[in-house]
């Protein structure tokens, strides 16, 4: 019996080794099973009440681990081998794993050539699922003359072979599944359409590959046949939270106040009648709010639209704001830990920035917790699986997760200069064509809502990390994002958080929030301005409105704004260098920072 050892990083079990991915580890082709597989006496839970308020009822844990000498004593984190089928790179022999070989898998043909995992498999295009193809019943169908009565009832289950023929010309045409009994051969350039796996009769079993296929799981969507590295194999589902001290944000205080006065349930009981202007009217003066909320939350019946808070970074938000109103060093203790400064405060600072960015906070210490939800395969669109495919109601279902410990700089910028630009209607018409392009591409939904500051906020976020990245020590992929920028939510946010978190001390080594002191952080953040008025693909870059995934950026491409895409939260999506610099009919959020900088430094 052969095992395979190999050491991952915590983080890794979440992405991008996380439960249903396919990885290729030494030679071998593995996935990892579902978390009811895990051996739950060594994976500690971890605890973060707010993204579990989020997440619903549900158990946080992180996977097994060991090291050294306690690796024999400790569990391990289980992988499948898959595909089954594989090939031997010596004679070409194809042969598939059976339950005969479970607990006895050998890596080795009978001519002792390696075996190799077959590049091909059948994922659900719809349902997220994924098997082997059957290689020996796909080599015996077809439409073609060739599919003769002898090959149908061909039995010659140990003859099968994948060889290259470079008589048939090149590329898929000349790799083909060949049988020795019935001489039949069929090229792979058969397997990539799109209902190639329909018209042989092959159907999706609805299952994942370390399940058991039953009657019931039997799925109707069609299976295509993809390349099993393909990054389209598995999309993970992820979210993840700040730990801190959960704050309330300003309106949902008001809320809170408003349905705690004496007099609120005379306006719920009036229901809209004559008293209940009026009583809306006091109310409104005592706690400082609209008579127009009093009136609307009475509507509701008095109870609030979301007890939780419906999203996690309005919590964020109001605890960097607590923090942000008491410039100066943080003298507490704990996992969030901000030293802060008003920009107002400084003096060397351009008058153009100051007015657009109010107050850094340099984020000394904070506690992050990612959790797996579950992945999808082949399309954005698909249904997700999630990380727990235990029965339901049994159990709460366990999600991998993973605390990591970081620092970080936050930038809130100003609301009241944000309001008054992007109510330019040639800004507002420039992030109207990504929110056309969102709307229109459904799986694009899960993505943040595109309005301009979002899409401006982004990009400066972009355009920090990449001159950070020079600056901190850290490398650009350690560096992660978080935007505030919201005109939507009953608080508005505008803010960029950039930090890094790591499941060990790399995460705070103090390199990054150095850089967030004034002497420091500003020369970084023109500089990073600077970089992005030119681009190595301008004028194409600057001038292009339609580029990046299903064309969701506008002027942003890998030569000015584009990062590593595990520290974009959407993935290098919704950018545009206009909306920060300005265009030829618009202007942008920080047009005129340079020409001041480049005018006070001219001799």
């Amino acid at each position: 019996m052969q095992r395979i050892t190999h050491d991952l990083r915590l983080s890794e079990t979440v992405s991008p080794f996380g439960v249903g991915a396919v990885v290729d580890i030494r030679g071998e082709s593995l996935i990892a099973p579902d978390t009811s597989w895990w051996d739950e006496r060594y994976a500690p839970e971890i605890h973060c009440a707010r993204l579990v308020e989020r997440l619903g009822p549900s158990v946080l844990r992180e996977a097994p681990t060991h090291s050294g000498r306690t690796g024999k004593d400790t569990a391990r984190l289980l992988y499948w081998r898959f595909p089954a089928w594989r090939f031997c790179e010596r004679c070409s022999g194809l042969s598939q794993r059976t339950g005969k070989d479970r607990g006895k898998w050998t890596n080795k043909c009978e001519c002792d050539g390696m075996l190799v995992p077959m590049r091909y498999v059948a994922v659900c295009e719809k349902g997220s699922h994924l098997q082997d193809i059957p290689w020996f019943m796909w080599a015996h169908r077809g439409r073609d003359a060739g599919v003769t009565e002898a090959v149908r009832h061909c039995r010659a289950y140990k003859e099968l072979r994948f060889v290259r023929s470079a008589k048939h010309g090149e590329g898929l045409k000349a790799l083909r599944v060949e049988c020795g009994g019935c001489k039949r051969s069929r090229p792979m350039s058969d397997l990539v359409s799109r209902e190639a796996l329909a018209h042989d009769g092959i159907r999706c079993k609805g299952t994942q590959p370390w399940q058991d296929p039953r009657q019931d799981d039997a799925c109707e969507h069609v299976l295509v046949a993809v390349q099993r590295g393909a990054t389209g194999n598995y999309i993970a589902e992820r979210i993840s939270a700040l730990d801190i001290p959960e704050e309330k944000p300003q309106s949902i205080a008001v809320a809170d106040a408003i349905r705690a006065h004496a007099d609120f349930g005379r306006v719920v009981d009036d229901n809209g009648g004559p008293k209940a202007e009026m009583i809306a009217g006091w109310i409104a003066d005592e706690v400082g709010a609209a008579a127009e909320d009093v009136l609307s939350l009475a509507a509701a019946g008095g109870n609030p639209h979301d007890d939780v808070l419906a999203d996690l970074k309005d919590g964020e938000w109001a605890a960097f704001l607590k923090k942000l109103g008491t410039p100066g060093r943080d003298n507490s203790e704990g996992e969030f830990v901000v030293d802060s400064w008003s920009t107002s405060d400084r003096s060397g600072i351009p008058a153009t920035l100051a007015e657009r960015l109010t107050a850094v906070g340099q984020v000394r210490r904070v506690r992050e917790v990612r959790a797996l939800k579950g992945f999808r395969r082949y399309s954005a669109e698909a249904e997700m699986i999630p990380a727990d495919l235990s029965l339901k109601g049994q159990r709460k279902p366990t999600l991998p997760a993973i605390e990591m410990y970081g620092e970080g700089i936050f930038l809130q910028f100003s609301e009241e200069f944000l309001a008054e630009w992007e109510q330019h209607a040639a800004v507002r018409a420039r992030a109207g064509i990504l929110l056309d392009r969102r709307s229109k591409t459904p799986w694009a939904s899960r993505l943040d809502v595109p309005e301009a500051r979002f899409v401006a906020l982004h990009t400066i976020a972009h355009l920090l990390i990449r001159r950070l990245a020079y600056a901190s020590g850290y490398s650009s992929a350690s560096l992660q994002e978080r935007i505030y920028a919201s005109s939507t939510r009953p608080d508005r946010t505008a803010g960029v958080l950039i930090y890094t978190a790591a499941g060990d001390a790399q995460g705070t080594l103090g390199g990054l929030v150095r850089l967030g002191d004034p002497d420091q952080l500003v020369p970084l953040l023109l500089a990073a301005i600077d970089d992005a008025d030119v681009c190595s693909n301008d004028p194409v870059c600057i001038e292009s409105d339609r580029q990046g995934a299903s064309s969701l950026n506008l002027a942003a491409c890998h030569g000015c704004s584009l990062v590593s895409e595990t520290s974009c939260e959407t993935a290098n999506r919704l950018l545009d260098r206009q909306l920060v610099l300005g265009g030829r009919d618009f202007p942008g959020l920080l047009e005129g920072v340079l020409d001041e900088v480049r005018e006070l430094s001219a001799p």
